[in-house]
């Protein structure tokens, strides 16, 4: 934090305008000074540096946000893709699952009908 500007000279001059004595200006000046050193004092410098710090680190959570967002979209479409990879495997296995049993289905009918024949003949 600034310290806050404090003119001892000054300040005791004037109490000694007031009718104060030199010796009991300074020791009140000093009072002060000493007050003014250890005062934690925000000056309105301070404030703006804090208001910049403040601007800074919104710029930066935005600029992660953004980062953050766009990755997340790039796994989602990623996802998107090896779902749909997937749904055409199935669709493939399937249409593959389908022709194979209409194979056999077909050869069972031709087995039932070469046995049905085969017991006609004897």
């Amino acid at each position: 934090m600034g310290q806050v500007a404090f003119d001892t000279l000054q300040a005791s001059e004037e109490l000694e305008t007031a009718g104060i004595s030199r010796e009991q200006a300074r020791a009140i000046s000093l009072v002060v000074r000493k007050s003014h050193e250890v005062a934690d004092v925000a000056t309105k410098a301070d404030i703006a540096e804090v208001n910049r710090n403040v601007a800074d680190v919104r710029k930066d959570m935005e600029a992660r946000f953004e980062k953050n967002e766009a990755q997340m979209q790039a796994r989602f479409e990623k996802t998107e893709a090896q779902i749909a990879d997937v749904r055409k495997d199935m669709a493939a296995g399937f249409d593959k699952l389908s022709m194979q049993m209409t194979i056999r289905l077909g050869l069972m009918v031709a087995d039932g009908v070469s046995i049905i024949a085969a017991i006609l003949k004897m």
